[in-house]
């Protein structure tokens, strides 16, 4: 080790039968009275215990020697200094080592430490060692602890006490002792050796810049002990922790040879405080896209709030947190925030509520619920000195003043504090919530957030919330979703795994078991596509309630290849400040194609398609529903498909371009479909033939079109002669509006085989 450290630099003094020219009366520095023209000390050339010695009489108060020669001092370095003194004659003296310190520019360092331990003489004719060890570490056993500004040092002994004695020294000494605490481990930068104290309260930032300065290529070493690191913090190189740091909550530590969990976990000796301040740097560095748990488990005791550790509310860039598992500590921290305030809501303003007595006691992202607000609701943003909240939703109950419940969840991964976060991304993150908390709140602003293949584990209320447009792009991929409401008949449960308010949502290949609703979605251009979620419950006669709520009563979405088991898909317009159709699209501009809707000992009302308007006026237009199985067991239903007439009606009247065909059911009285194709049998002759849909035409609608009439056998008259007039057609016939005519020029018989749409095509 003294090779590596010390290679190539002069440590060791001459003996003193070289010459005494080169050892000064005081300081050891350049133009000093040396030994050489002292009458109080002289060179002795045989000695008995020394081989040769200098012997000098204590004449002053304090008698110094130094050797003129430049010691280097290097961060690392340990030295000692030592040599053997023997009483002769007179009063017995005190001596220690001594130095003088200076720094590169070569002037003296204050404040420090010169003077090695002082031994006192107690007898003549002993020969007694005097040593002592410098260095820039406070290490056990180091006399004289050293800043790195100390350069250079001129040793020596100090001889104090009582003067008039007379003492022989032998040859000093100086030797590289790094080894004692540096041992085998070659290639290790220890912050200590540049002055870290590791007591919790000194500002060690100094200390481990000047380590990391001098590291190179070298691995840096932070020992037992804690040290406080006062401001941000980087450490480019490779850094083993075996001590723990200690920082101010926005302060910064970046490893960047060592960005992952575990690194952060050993740096603060404490895994919920490591995965903060390694989230935190995620924020911070431009090195590094992704934050890697390392398949590692993380007890998390209260919210992670993302945009405080962040410390700035907007970015772009791309991160990830991957490959682990976030576990929900029993905690008071988690618990649900309730008030109920009274407010005023104007149509003019559909996003605001004004007019709220303490406003500052409703949280941002708070659940609003009571008369007239749609499901998945939230206070998106407050504003204190206008008394108002915007919320992420309209209302569709109209203005007035009535009051409101505001209840904020808590939950593991809170992103809320930001007004535009795009691209964040959780991948492989298991989130254990345990019936404590919620998993994630998306920011207020935003898109393109991902989560892929992830596991959330019974959130006690939500998975993932959106308060705002966070939301906008926003993939859910490959990831599976358990409620913790499991066990509850299915009209009881409450848990929501996620919501969107924004667009372009992509939903895929999830596997989402027994929640209220796998989402609740406003916004339109959605995928939603290869996901298994089922909610039964082991009632008879079961109810049910919706899998997936689409809010935009126009969604231009696509629903395709999903496998929805003991729900239905529900349609509605809840979220319209004014659900009253006036003009522009209504409902539609939604595939539902490939799908397997299964349900299981159901009552026979449910349906597996419902449209439910919140307001009079609104029709279907631009439905597709193709390709897919509606399958009961366990007792029959009515129909696959379904108006919900709680609030409104739909007029039948208008619709256009709905597409009901291709697709195979069993467990159901009346299979849906338009266009559907009637056989009908007139054995009597008539010129007015009634033909009857059977309920077949979707959602219980009109017969607005006959796109085609084909006779199956020969038209006949009364006297069996077959007729070659084409008939006419009459639509939206009989009480319900459900039955087409065929008008013939003459009486006639005969199979025809009709085609009927509930629709108008153009």
């Amino acid at each position: 080790m003294n090779m590596a450290v010390t290679q190539g630099l002069a440590i060791m003094p001459p003996p003193f039968s070289a010459g005494l020219d080169v050892w000064s009366q005081s300081t050891g520095r350049p133009g000093t009275s040396t030994y050489d023209t002292a009458s109080f000390a002289a060179f002795v050339p045989t000695d008995p215990d020394f081989g040769s010695a200098l012997e000098i009489q204590k004449i002053h108060a304090t008698t110094r020697l130094r050797w003129m020669g430049e010691v280097p001092i290097q961060p690392g370095s340990y030295l000692r200094i030592r040599t053997r003194v023997r009483a002769i004659s007179g009063v017995l003296p005190n001596i220690s080592i001594g130095a003088w310190a200076g720094t590169s520019g070569g002037q003296p360092v204050g404040g420090i430490t010169t003077n090695g331990p002082s031994i006192t003489l107690t007898q003549y004719g002993e020969v007694v060692e005097v040593s002592a060890i410098v260095g820039t570490g406070a290490r056990p056993g180091v006399d004289m602890v050293w800043p790195l500004d100390v350069a250079f040092a001129h040793f020596g002994i100090d001889l104090t006490g009582p003067t008039g004695g007379l003492v022989r020294i032998d040859d000093i000494t100086i030797e590289d002792v790094s080894s004692f605490y540096i041992g085998d481990r070659l290639g290790v930068v220890d912050v200590v050796d540049f002055g870290a104290v590791g007591n919790g309260s000194t500002n060690d930032r100094p200390a481990f810049m000047a380590a990391i300065a001098a590291a190179g290529p070298r691995r840096l070493l932070v020992p037992e002990g804690n040290f406080f690191i006062g401001s941000d913090l980087t450490i480019p190189v490779p850094v083993e922790f075996r001590g723990r740091l200690s920082m101010p909550g926005n302060a910064v530590l970046i490893l960047h040879r060592n960005f992952d969990f575990p690194s952060y976990a050993s740096a603060f000796n404490n895994d919920e405080t490591g995965f903060r301040k390694g989230v935190q740097a995620l924020f911070h560095t431009n090195e590094h896209v992704t934050f890697d748990l390392k398949g590692r488990r993380i007890l998390l005791s209260q919210p992670v709030n993302i945009r405080a550790l962040a410390g700035y509310d907007n970015t772009s860039s791309r991160r990830i947190i991957a490959n682990g598992q976030l576990d929900a500590a029993n905690s008071s921290a988690w618990d649900t925030v309730t008030v109920t305030r009274q407010a005023s809501y104007n149509v003019n303003q559909s996003n605001r509520l004004s007019n709220i007595n303490n406003i500052t006691g409703v949280p941002v992202g708070a659940r609003i619920t009571g008369v007239g607000v749609g499901r998945e609701v939230y206070v998106r943003a407050r504003s204190d000195g206008g008394n108002h909240l915007t919320m992420s939703q309209p209302l569709h109950g109209g203005s007035g003043t009535r009051n409101f419940t505001f209840e904020r969840y808590q939950y593991m991964l809170d992103f809320s504090g930001f007004s535009g976060l795009r691209n964040f991304e959780l991948h492989n993150i298991e989130m254990r919530c345990r019936g404590r908390c919620s998993a994630v709140m998306l920011p207020e602003g935003g898109r393109i957030m991902r989560f892929m293949n992830c596991d959330f584990d019974r959130p006690r209320d939500r998975a993932i919330t959106s308060i705002g447009q966070g939301c906008q792009g926003m993939w859910i991929d490959h990831c599976q979703f358990r409620s913790s409401q499991q066990p509850f008949n299915a009209q009881d449960r409450t848990v929501i795994a996620f919501n969107v308010n924004g667009n372009d949502a992509k939903i895929r290949n999830n596997r989402v078991v027994l929640w209220a609703h796998f989402g609740v979605m406003n916004g339109s251009g959605h995928i939603i596509s290869g996901n298994h979620f089922f909610g039964g419950d082991d009632q008879s006669q079961g109810v049910r309630q919706a899998g997936l709520v689409l809010t935009n009563k126009n969604t231009k979405s696509t629903f395709s290849g999903n496998y929805v088991d003991n729900y239905f898909l529900e349609l509605t317009n809840e979220h319209d400040v004014d659900p009253e159709h006036t003009t522009g699209f209504s409902f539609g501009g939604l595939t539902v194609q490939g799908n397997i809707f299964y349900a299981i000992d159901v009552a026979s009302w449910f349906s597996f398609i419902v449209f439910k308007p919140y307001g009079p006026g609104h029709f279907l237009q631009g439905l597709m529903v193709s390709g897919n199985v509606f399958r009961t067991t366990g007792g029959r239903i009515n129909r696959a498909d379904r108006i919900d007439t709680t609030y409104a009606a739909m007029n039948f009247n208008r619709f256009r371009n709905v597409i009901f065909e291709n697709n195979a059911f069993n467990g159901i009285d009346f299979p849906a479909e338009s266009p559907t194709v009637i056989l009908h049998d007139q054995n009597s002759t008539s010129n007015n033939w009634a033909i009857g849909t059977g309920g077949k035409l979707p959602f219980g609608g009109w017969a607005r079109t006959v796109t085609s009439v084909a006779m199956e056998t020969a038209p006949r008259d009364n006297n069996d002669n077959i007729r070659y007039e084409m008939p006419w057609v009459q639509v939206q016939e009989g009480a319900n509006n459900n039955v087409v005519r065929l008008r013939w020029p003459q009486p006639t018989r005969g199979r025809a085989i009709v085609t009927v749409r509930v629709d108008r095509p153009l």
